[in-house]
């Protein structure tokens, strides 16, 4: 079994696609999660968005695969902040159950980390969100902290 990272191409959109629309299908479906759904504009048409992702100079589109067959992604942005400073803003990490626990998911932000370390940006932020207790452990061993907590209430 070999696992791999590569960036995705335009050939990828429709795999990530479908595996977005699961991830989105898995977080909706927690706490926080149909709010984070609706402010991330995590809607369709998401191929639109992915190729965009693809095609953005400012942004990375990774694939995660198992003898290259892809079974995650990740996205990831450069975005410039007030001081000018770069923070890289990791948007996407998704790796299908099945193939969970055997390193993709590190090598996919191992990558990240590396692009966004040659982009020039100071730091790197994702969204975990309540109670998504792997992903938060999953983050803090790559030394990934909490740095904000968002607090949210629905009103009538």
């Amino acid at each position: 079994m070999i696992e791999a990272v590569r960036r995705a191409t335009k050939d990828d959109v429709a795999r990530i696609a479908d595996l977005a629309r699961v991830a989105i299908a898995e977080l909706s479906a927690t706490k926080g999660g149909p709010v984070w759904a609706r402010r991330e504009g995590r809607i369709e048409p998401l191929d639109e968005s992915i190729r965009a992702a693809i095609a953005d100079r400012d942004t990375v589109a990774l694939v995660g695969t198992i003898d290259d067959v892809v079974v995650g992604y990740a996205i990831a942005a450069a975005e410039v902040l007030a001081d000018n400073g770069l923070l890289a803003r990791l948007t996407d990490l998704y790796v299908e159950r099945g193939a969970r626990e055997v390193g993709v998911g590190e090598l996919l932000l191992d990558s990240v980390l590396a692009w966004a370390t040659e982009a020039g940006c100071f730091g790197i932020d994702s969204i975990v969100l309540p109670g998504n207790r792997e992903t938060k452990n999953f983050f803090e061993s790559a030394g990934m902290v909490a740095r904000a907590i968002i607090v949210h209430r629905p009103l009538p």
